[in-house]
């Protein structure tokens, strides 16, 4: 295991690249989503990004006391963030305590406006599991939006049932499936809430009518890629619906096969099953 302190310069660089990644899987139109890294230490900062103030933090994240949040700021497009992290990035050095944060960057940013449900899933899993890094990704691709739409999807248990069928892969990068979350008021506590608890399940939760938030621990790129899974079933649920539910897709005994071949226990089957 490495425990070298990441670089700022390579956080950044992969902060770029999920950026164009999501814009071209059409799940970050204009200002939508939005990103964050924590990490325990943080080496190489830049010096044009420079200490602006103290902030008071929307949530309490005593585990995270110490470390390093950079986010994605308020109104910024994730496209820019490769090209342009000045106009982009905040960086949170967060302080003994967990409620205040010194803010560093280069222009007077804030961080984006559903910051609070990034901190709570860090600290969740920080607190519990002793991360030393853990990226969050928010993203509204357009064909799991729409599905989210429709009360045929409204419960994790559809939602699963609708998405696993389409790809053998799937299952298998979800084993627990994907959370399915009821709407709430985008940056409410109520949203907050709801993801913290969702994320410490799965390591995605749907938003109804609003998107999709993933986590890892490995990186950011491994976060996104949740994201384009997720999309890419939606995208074939969808052109079933488009064809009048021509196909079937695979049968839930195949994906129990699936499992077995590769040893993966996949508890959301037995939910699908019910």
């Amino acid at each position: 295991m490495n425990l070298q302190p990441p670089f700022f310069s390579d956080l950044v660089a992969a902060l770029g690249r999920v950026g164009q990644q999501l814009t071209v899987l059409g799940s970050a139109e204009g200002a939508a989503g939005n990103l964050s890294v924590f990490v325990r230490s943080l080496e190489g900062i830049e010096e044009r990004f420079r200490f602006w103030d103290v902030v008071a933090l929307p949530v309490s994240v005593p585990a995270l006391a110490d470390g390093w949040v950079i986010v994605t700021s308020s109104g910024c497009r994730l496209r820019d963030v490769a090209e342009n992290p000045a106009v982009t990035l905040c960086l949170m050095n967060v302080l003994p305590g967990g409620n205040e944060a010194a803010r560093y960057a280069v222009q007077d940013l804030r961080p984006s406006s559903e910051f609070n449900s990034h901190l709570a899933v860090h600290q969740q899993h920080v607190r519990f599991e002793g991360a030393r890094f853990h990226a969050v990704v928010h993203a509204q691709p357009r064909h799991l939006v729409y599905l989210s739409h429709l009360a045929a999807y409204g419960s994790t248990v559809a939602l699963n049932r609708a998405l696993l069928r389409w790809q053998p892969e799937t299952v298998l990068v979800f084993p627990e499936g994907i959370g399915y979350l009821p709407y709430a008021t985008p940056s409410s506590a109520e949203q907050m809430q709801q993801t913290m608890d969702g994320l410490s399940r799965y390591r995605a939760v749907v938003w109804q009518r609003h998107g999709i938030v993933t986590r890892s621990e490995r990186s950011l790129e491994a976060a996104a890629d949740l994201v384009e899974y997720a999309e890419t079933a939606a995208q074939y649920e969808y052109m079933n619906l488009l064809a009048g539910q021509a196909a079937t897709g695979l049968s839930l005994e195949d994906l129990r096969k699936i499992c077995d071949q590769y040893g993966v226990k996949a508890p959301i089957l037995e939910e699908v099953l019910q």
